[in-house]
C-alpha cells in the first residue's frame, strides 16, 4: 500500500519549505500561537476560536481570516484516505504549545491514525538549536526519515498538558516535567514556561530580565538592533518579532534611548539586580492558556509558582 500522508507544518515559511522539496501530499499549515492568549480545552469549537480571534486582534491587531481557517483545517474532515499524519514543530515553547494544540484537536475530531513528530532542536556538529527552516535540503530529509512514532502513552502526555494548560493551577505541569515521553524538548519547554511568570523579587519574567540583560551586557544601538539580539537570544522560547516587540514596549520604563545607543537607567539597574519588585508597573497582564501570569509569582527557592498576595484567597 502506497503510503499517504498529512503534513500539519508549524507556518507557511516551512509549507513553502516542504514544497520546493518536492513533498507533494496534502499540507495543513498551523497558524497560530497558543502560547500566548486565552485557551479553552475544546479546539473544534466556535467558542475557541472565536476567543483566539478576538485576542490576537486587540493584542496584536492581526485579523483572521476566517475563510483561509476553515479551508486549511477542513483538510481534517476527511482523513479515511491518510495512512499517516506528521507534526512538523521545533524545539521551542512557541511550537510545543501549538503542537499540544494540534495534537488535542486530532484527539478532538477522533482521527484514528498513526502520528509522526519531526522535530529539530540539536544537530550533530552544531552548537546552537536549530529551527526545521535553518536545516539543509539534507538534514531535513533525515529527520523525515527518522521521524518519531507517537504511542497512545505520548498522545494521552499531550492530552493532559493541554488540559493544564487551559486550567488554573499551572503548578501541575511540575510532575510532568520529568515524565519521560517521546517529546524530547518538552521537559525544557514546561521549565521554560513557568519561568514567564514574574519573578518574586523583580517582578520580571526570565524573558524580560533576559532584555535587561542584553541591554545591560551589549552595546544597543537601536530599538531594531534590540530586537535582532532578542530574537536570536532567547533559549527555548521561540517567539516572533510581533511578540519580541511587546515586550520591549512593556519594558520602556527601564532603559533610555538616545543618538548613542540604548542603556539602562536607574529603575532598570534596580529590575536586573532584583532590588525591587516591578510586576505591577509593568503591567503585562498577558494570559497564558487559563491563568493571567500576574496572578501568580514564580519563586526561584521553591521553584514553583506562588500566589501573588493581591490574589491570595
Amino acid at each position: 500500500m502506497i503510503k499517504n500522508a498529512l503534513h500539519i507544518t508549524n507556518g507557511n515559511a516551512l509549507t513553502d519549505y516542504l514544497r520546493e522539496l518536492d513533498f507533494t501530499e496534502d499540507i495543513l499549515t498551523w497558524q497560530e500561537m497558543l502560547c500566548e492568549g486565552p485557551t479553552i480545552p475544546k479546539i473544534d469549537s466556535k467558542e475557541f476560536f472565536k476567543l483566539r480571534a478576538d485576542f490576537l486582534s486587540s493584542t496584536y491587531d492581526i485579523d483572521v481570516d476566517h475563510n483561509e481557517l476553515q479551508k486549511e483545517l477542513s483538510k481534517l474532515d476527511d482523513t479515511e484516505d491518510y495512512t499517516e499524519i506528521n507534526l512538523w514543530f521545533e524545539y521551542d515553547l512557541f511550537c510545543h504549545i501549538n503542537l499540544l494544540g494540534v495534537i488535542n484537536l486530532l484527539h478532538q475530531k477522533e482521527i484514528n491514525k498513526p502520528i509522526y513528530l519531526i522535530c529539530s532542536g540539536r544537530i550533530k556538529g552544531e552548537k546552537s538549536l536549530k529551527a526545521l527552516g535553518e536545516l539543509s535540503p539534507t538534514q531535513l530529509k533525515a529527520h523525515y526519515k527518522n521521524k518519531t512514532l507517537l504511542n497512545k502513552e505520548d498522545i494521552d502526555f499531550a492530552i493532559a498538558l493541554w488540559r493544564t494548560y487551559c486550567g488554573k493551577d499551572h503548578n501541575i505541569f511540575k510532575p510532568y516535567i520529568v515524565t519521560k515521553s517521546n517529546f524530547k524538548y518538552m521537559s525544557n519547554c514546561l521549565k521554560a514556561h513557568l519561568k514567564r511568570f514574574p519573578d518574586q523579587k523583580s517582578g520580571l519574567g526570565i524573558m524580560e530580565a533576559n532584555i535587561l540583560k542584553i541591554i545591560n551586557e551589549n552595546e544597543i544601538r537601536s530599538l531594531d538592533h534590540l530586537l535582532i539580539y532578542c530574537l536570536n537570544y532567547q533559549g527555548y522560547y521561540g517567539y516572533g518579532d510581533i511578540q519580541l516587540k511587546r515586550k520591549i514596549e512593556k519594558l520602556a520604563l527601564f532603559y533610555s534611548v538616545t543618538e548613542e545607543g540604548i542603556s539602562l537607567n536607574r529603575k532598570g539597574h534596580e529590575a536586573f539586580l532584583k532590588q525591587h519588585n516591578f510586576a505591577l508597573e509593568i503591567n503585562n497582564n498577558m494570559i497564558y492558556g487559563g491563568v493571567n501570569r500576574l496572578e501568580y509569582q514564580f519563586s526561584v527557592e521553591k521553584n514553583k509558582l506562588i500566589k501573588t498576595i493581591a490574589n491570595v484567597d
